[in-house]
């Protein structure tokens, strides 16, 4: 096993695009660190920078604490699992899984003993006589990732290995994958672009936009603390929505001035949203900090009175559960002069909301988070 640390990696093209900005980052030995964010955003050439396939243009790239400057990738004890990952198409799923142990030249007991366990662990046991052309895409992939770990590396780079599954499959592998990744203890650095893996299976999590890292933490504190209105609106399902509002201070206490509506303030602003009394603000508002209000006086209300007028746009049936997408009379951000902003709601399985029909909702302001509208980062985060 192995430690990783990243110091202000850059990677410039020839003509000029940065591809990753001064990156750092650091993965402590044995950790399962997720990478995530949107295409294009430098996911794949920070990888291949750590694998030693593409160059670095600036800074230090350290494993294990040695500095891989001039270290060519098959001397930096990697494995690499890529997207559709591709096997040697003349072999079985045992010459695959056996050939990186071959190259090694350990003694065949030993090779014997690694594939054995090996495909006990990835469940190919009746698969290792088969080539690859007669194997389903999850099952080629288990054997992607099988050749792989039963060299056991110190260090394991995966780029996007489940993209090509489908869901069902997609959500079996990457459960068993970590698993596995976990019972073997090596250092791990994934990488996707879905951020439900992301927050399945990561010790922490780095989200990248535009070859820069946002915010590294564990899925939950990325969920209940996100450092940005990027990391805000690009985790959950569905994620934190953005209302273009303003702080006040009014009849004795602070409001939330949302279009021409209004929310009590529970509590009293401290630290940097103090100072932003006064000033517009990016209010987040997730699912759960909106209910549908219940008649006056009837049921708990956990918001406390405060409510929001509001018109159904769509709704989305889930099974066990409604999304109703609603409209307010403000805007998403700041910079627009109008629009309408959309907050999302669970619904109970017994409401029939229609689109086009109002929708009061309750609205737990303790659980808000508020934004800088102009720079998107965090001012202040609720319970």
């Amino acid at each position: 096993m192995a430690d990783v640390q990243l110091d202000n990696v850059s990677r410039v093209h020839t003509d000029g695009t940065a591809a990753v900005s001064h990156l750092s980052l650091y993965v402590r030995e044995g950790e399962l660190m997720v990478v995530v964010g949107p295409s294009g955003c430098g996911k794949t050439t920070t990888l291949r920078m750590i694998a030693g396939i593409e160059p670095v243009t600036e800074g230090t790239i350290r494993i294990g604490g040695q500095d891989m400057h001039n270290v060519p990738p098959y001397k930096r004890d990697i494995g690499m699992v890529f997207e559709g990952n591709r096997l040697y198409p003349h072999m079985t799923t045992d010459g695959n899984l056996r050939f990186g142990l071959d190259v090694q030249g350990l003694p065949k007991e030993e090779i014997d003993e690694r594939v054995g366990a090996e495909s006990r662990v990835l469940g190919l046991g009746r698969l290792l006589h088969r080539l690859p052309r007669t194997l389903s895409a999850g099952q080629r992939q288990r054997v992607a990732v099988g050749r792989v770990t039963v060299r056991l590396p110190r260090l394991f780079l995966l780029d996007e290995p489940l993209t090509h599954l489908d869901a069902a499959e997609r959500v079996r592998l990457r459960s068993e994958l970590a698993q596995l990744i976990r019972g073997l203890g090596v250092t791990t650095i994934y990488v996707t672009h879905d951020q439900s893996q992301a927050m399945t299976i990561g010790d922490r999590i780095a989200v990248m936009q535009a070859g820069v890292v946002e915010q590294v933490d564990t899925p939950r504190g990325l969920w209940e603390r996100p450092a940005s209105m990027f990391v805000a609106g690009f985790f959950g399902d569905p994620a934190m929505r953005m209302a273009a509002g303003r702080l006040e201070a009014a009849a004795g206490g602070i409001w939330v001035a949302l279009g021409s509506q209004r929310l009590r303030f529970q509590g009293v602003p401290s630290g940097r949203l103090r100072a932003a009394v006064g000033r517009p603000v990016a209010v987040g508002i997730r699912a759960e900090h909106v209910a549908a209000a219940p008649p006056p006086g009837q049921g708990y209300d956990p918001a406390g009175g405060a409510r929001l007028r509001a018109t159904v746009e769509r709704v989305e049936h889930l099974g066990h559960a409604q999304l109703a997408y609603c409209g307010i009379d403000a805007p998403a951000t700041a910079s627009e002069g109008g629009g309408t902003a959309q907050l999302v709601v669970r619904l109970g399985r017994g409401d029939r909301p229609a689109p086009g029909a109002p929708l009061e909702l309750a609205v737990d302001t303790r659980r808000l988070s508020f934004f800088d509208p102009v720079s998107g980062t965090a001012l202040w985060h609720g319970e």
